[in-house]
């Protein structure tokens, strides 16, 4: 089956487009700095000396994506002109990258190795045309993928070799660089930190005194430094109606915002004449543009028993995503959260429902051969919480409470509930050594079982203590308190990873 797929998932997925505006496929373009919206596409160029911003917009700027299991092609066909009068030019480039994708499923894991499929450039700035004639090219990415959301980082090295004017020299460019990134439902950002530095050796026509025509050689070399990033976030906002003789007083949207952002730090000589002084060209640009943002209008909560409570936003949130349920009138609040009830709901509000809907057709399928046989015997294969718990099961995020016994309508407890969201992320490791203890009042009566997703959701702020800086583990979760909880839960994957992979690499 094909479906849409974000950059580092790995179903089948045919998808091209012109600068249409898709969330599917979050990473800066190419590996030259370059951002684009809808519309645009801007790059600074560096290939003869000097920064000369080049623009394309339109029908000028291709990128197409083709996505199957085990691979992903990206085909980039640019033609953009320069914004400087000064350095008058024209920029014609078609580049084709291929990643091969090897998962490890025994690890949860995947590597990725994206080499240069085929390539031609060419830069024409005033009376020079400057030709790709080499490129090499090798990216390795290693991808951790959990269960709320998959995590990659990755290094790459890369050679261009440009010939000028066909014979009068040439210019290299050695890329190094790494890139790390995150990807979920609720947002994606990928952030590349780029080393460029550029060698130019060249002969040079001038005219000497008597006009006679000369030639002389250049030699120069110049840094570049990119800081590139690329980011998509979900975010839910309220808007109140208009009117006051509605059947409901307002709702929430899912607001879907990309943006893209690229500084160069560059070095580079001074060229006067032609010529490569000792003085040094050293400056900063920043590019910087946004897709329009996408408005997904969401059902309407109409509870009698939640106006005025504490936990009502957040209520009204996870009833307008589809992550809780209730009857037309009433959510219980105050009602104890079940285990069964929590499991579908952060399986739905982390969106993991892809890869389990997926497994249901496998099910579904194989029960013209097969009966299918729930692994607890207090879960029904007919129950509406069953594919939400095997799933959660099967990621590791939940497990029974005793042998073959799920306890699906059992009190969840804060401790359960914590452990169940670092597991999600895939935390669970990032605690330290055994031994240590946490900073709650009541740190003696965390389960051991907990221990370690106590600490790690105290440090990453997803959870904090009372008025008195006690936890309190083994508390009955109310259905409002879980709530809170899965709010919390998934503003950090919206909002705490972005801030990790973009603000605090690149605007700092």
């Amino acid at each position: 089956m094909k479906k849409i797929v974000p950059v580092v998932t790995l179903l089948s997925f045919l998808f091209s487009f012109v600068l249409c505006g898709t969330y599917a496929y979050a990473a800066p373009p190419d590996f030259g700095g370059g951002v684009n919206n809808e519309y645009e596409y801007e790059e600074v160029v560096f290939v003869n000396g000097v920064p000369i911003k080049f623009t394309g917009s339109g029908k000028n700027v291709s990128i197409k994506v083709t996505e199957k299991e085990d691979s992903r092609t990206v085909a980039y066909r640019l033609k953009l002109t320069s914004t400087d009068p000064d350095y008058p030019g024209e920029l014609n480039r078609s580049v084709t990258y291929k990643t091969t994708l090897s998962k490890h499923s025994d690890k949860g894991q995947t590597t990725a190795q994206m080499e240069v499929e085929k390539f031609s450039e060419k830069i024409q700035i005033g009376s020079d045309r400057y030709e790709l004639s080499d490129y090499q090219f090798s990216r390795s990415d290693i991808i951790d993928n959990r269960p709320a959301s998959d995590y990659y980082s990755g290094s790459l090295k890369a050679r261009k070799t440009y010939v000028i004017n066909k014979n009068q020299g040439k210019v290299t460019m050695d890329i190094s660089g790494a890139m790390v990134g995150y990807e979920n439902f609720w947002g994606k950002t990928e952030t590349q930190q780029l080393e460029y530095v550029i060698s130019c050796e060249r002969i040079v026509s001038q005219e000497d005194e008597e006009g006679e025509e000369t030639t002389s050689d250049v030699a120069w070399q110049g840094t570049v430094s990119i800081m590139a990033t690329d980011s998509m976030t979900k975010t839910l906002k309220y808007a109140g109606n208009q009117v006051n003789l509605s059947s409901f007083s307002g709702g929430h949207s899912r607001i879907t915002n990309q943006s893209m952002y690229s500084r160069y730090d560059y070095n580079l000589p001074r060229i006067i004449n032609g010529q490569a002084s000792q003085s040094r060209l050293r400056g900063t640009i920043e590019l910087n543009l946004e897709m329009s943002p996408r408005i997904e209008r969401l059902v309407v909560p109409k509870f009698r028993d939640v106006a005025g409570h504490w936990a009502q936003d957040d209520i009204e949130k996870l009833y307008s995503l589809d992550v809780f349920e209730g009857t037309p009138a009433f959510f219980a609040p105050d009602a104890p959260m079940t285990r069964a009830e929590f499991t579908k709901a952060i399986v739905k509000g982390a969106n993991m429902r892809a890869s389990m809907e997926e497994q249901t057709r496998k099910t579904t399928r194989s029960r013209t051969k097969m009966p299918e046989v729930s692994p607890f015997l207090d879960v029904s294969v007919s129950s509406p919480y069953y594919e939400y718990i095997k799933d959660g099961v099967e990621k590791g995020i939940i497990s029974g409470i005793a042998d073959k016994k799920f306890g699906p309508e059992d009190s969840l407890t804060r401790a359960q509930a914590i452990t169940i969201m670092i597991r999600a992320l895939g935390f669970e490791n990032m605690a330290p050594t055994p031994g240590y203890r946490t900073t709650f009042v009541d740190d003696q009566a965390i389960p051991n079982w907990a221990i370690d997703s106590v600490y790690v959701a105290r440090e990453i702020g997803l959870i904090s203590g009372d008025a008195s800086n006690r936890l309190n583990p083994n508390q009955v979760l109310t259905r409002a308190e879980a709530a809170s909880m899965l709010v919390r839960f998934l503003n950090f994957l919206e909002q705490d990873l972005q801030k990790d992979y973009r603000e605090d690499l690149v605007l700092y």
